[in-house]
């Protein structure tokens, strides 16, 4: 039997920082991953190849370049899935051996197989193609790192071919005719518009009368018109009671009104579980909920047996690459007693649709609800020398103060580069910094940056002044 000070089973971005963490103060730490090479699903199926993804449909449908062009213009005219799979291959390669690389300068040991609790301090490893091969491993402490799936209801006919999930989509990726996307959460929303990018007719089909509610209202305000206007149709307030095949083998999703949608391609992306139901947990005193996510304490991701801890998608919202790890270093700290300053108030959320979301603090619906006096001020790309020279017609910053202490209490952004943008808000806001900070500084000309300035001034300019 193998005993180490840490076992994390998972290599995602919560699972790696925990263990280099954890090697970084002299700990023994195993990695189990239950995939052939480590990564886990934010290399192999999630983040990494989604956003690739969509770096590859921007750049070879020449989207970036339509404001100067018009609408018709195209890098490569014909864009089928082998264009897609290209560069997908070479990212995620180079992706594995960096994460290799890192965990053996760390003296990380790894073990490629399934891992399932025997014991609250013990785990029985199955590896091999066969399932033949079995090692029994100890540990003093555990990180339970692993992500979740795709949610696959049995109403939903899944194929691997025109029906899929969000796993289907970066393993066999195509080019459709026409595609319905069934849940507008982040990966259906960041599908729905990548595709459209590929002007692909797309249905966008969410239940709830409003989606992406953590995201400042007027953000998605202007999101939604962008949609619309290059042709997504958006069918909010609609529920799928389920999924057929017709006589084409088309997928036709039959709403609750009766309304049916035909395309050539559906994608389900109406949630997804954590990838526990395998875990054994019964056997370490846990319990999953009806989700498969655990419940750890927020500040140092400890469940309900002390020792054992959980990090990144398994636990919940935010559901984040970058809070993941975050958490996976806080857990690993913790567990070895090396001393954690407070978490920052604020972090980023980042969305990777087309045009892209990103947003930190509070929005002008939470400011409100607290009964705070604030301000807003906006800035439109277009009103930047950057953004004239890039082509863009759309995209806008909103930023939010309050009008007591005129500090700054939210930056949303929708447009090229939001995900960029975002961190100097997150900065300031994060150190309590005010509108003067934005009013008195000079930002680099031109650039789409510039905006923050823009919006300052907007905000300043509505701000109650004392007489002269």
């Amino acid at each position: 039997m193998d005993a180490y000070d840490l076992v994390v089973i998972g290599s995602g971005p919560a699972g790696r920082r925990a263990a280099v963490q954890a090697a970084k103060l002299g700990r023994s730490v195993l990695v189990i991953e239950n995939r052939l090479r480590v990564g886990g699903v934010s290399v192999h199926t999630g983040t990494i190849p989604s956003k690739t993804l969509r770096e590859t449909v921007l750049n070879l449908s020449g989207w970036r370049e339509r404001g100067f062009y018009g609408r018709s213009y195209r890098v490569k005219k014909e864009i089928d899935g082998s264009d897609l799979g290209i560069r997908l291959t070479k990212t995620l390669e180079h992706e594995v051996e960096v994460l290799e690389h890192q965990f053996q300068r760390n003296g990380v040991r790894t073990l490629a197989g399934t891992a399932r609790f025997t014991g609250p301090h013990e785990l029985l490893v199955t590896c091999g193609e066969d399932g033949e091969e079995h090692h029994v491993v100890a540990f003093e402490r555990a990180l339970i790192a692993v992500g979740t799936a795709p949610y696959r209801p049995e109403s939903i006919p899944f194929n691997g071919v025109n029906v899929l999930d969000s796993d289907d989509v970066i393993t066999t990726p195509r080019v459709p005719r026409s595609l319905t996307v069934i849940g507008a959460g982040v990966i259906g929303v960041e599908y729905a518009t990548i595709f459209s990018a590929l002007d692909v007719p797309v249905t966008l089909i969410e239940p709830r009368p409003t989606f992406l509610e953590f995201i400042d209202r007027e953000i998605m305000d202007d999101f939604i018109h962008q949609l619309r206007d290059r042709g997504v149709t958006v069918r909010l307030g609609a529920s799928v009671t389920r999924v057929e095949l017709d006589d084409q083998n088309w997928p036709v999703a039959i709403l609750e009104d009766g309304r049916r949608i035909r395309s050539e391609m559906l994608l389900y992306t109406a949630g997804r579980v954590g990838a526990t139901a395998d875990l054994g947990l019964e056997h370490c005193g846990l319990t999953a909920d009806s989700r498969g996510r655990l419940t750890v304490d927020p500040h140092t991701f400890q469940t309900e047996q002390p020792h054992i801890y959980a990090a990144g998608d398994v636990i919940g919202f935010p559901s984040l690459a970058s809070t993941s790890m975050e958490q996976g270093r806080i857990a690993a700290c913790h567990a070895f007693g090396l001393p954690m300053p407070p978490a920052p108030q604020y972090f980023p959320y980042g969305i990777y649709s087309v045009p892209e979301i990103s947003t930190v603090g509070m929005s002008e619906e939470e400011v409100r609800t607290r009964g705070i006096p604030c301000e807003c001020g906006i800035a439109r790309f277009r009103e930047t020398s950057r953004g004239h020279i890039m082509g863009l017609n759309a995209g806008m910053m909103k930023m939010i103060f309050s009008i007591k202490t005129r500090r700054l209490l939210g930056v949303h952004i929708v447009g090229e580069g939001a995900t960029e943008l975002i961190h100097i808000g997150q900065a300031v806001l994060n150190l309590h910094g005010t509108l003067d900070y934005f009013i008195e500084n000079a930002f680099n000309y031109p650039t789409l940056a510039e905006a923050y300035k823009i919006a300052a001034l907007d905000a300043w300019n509505r701000m109650p002044r004392a007489a002269s």
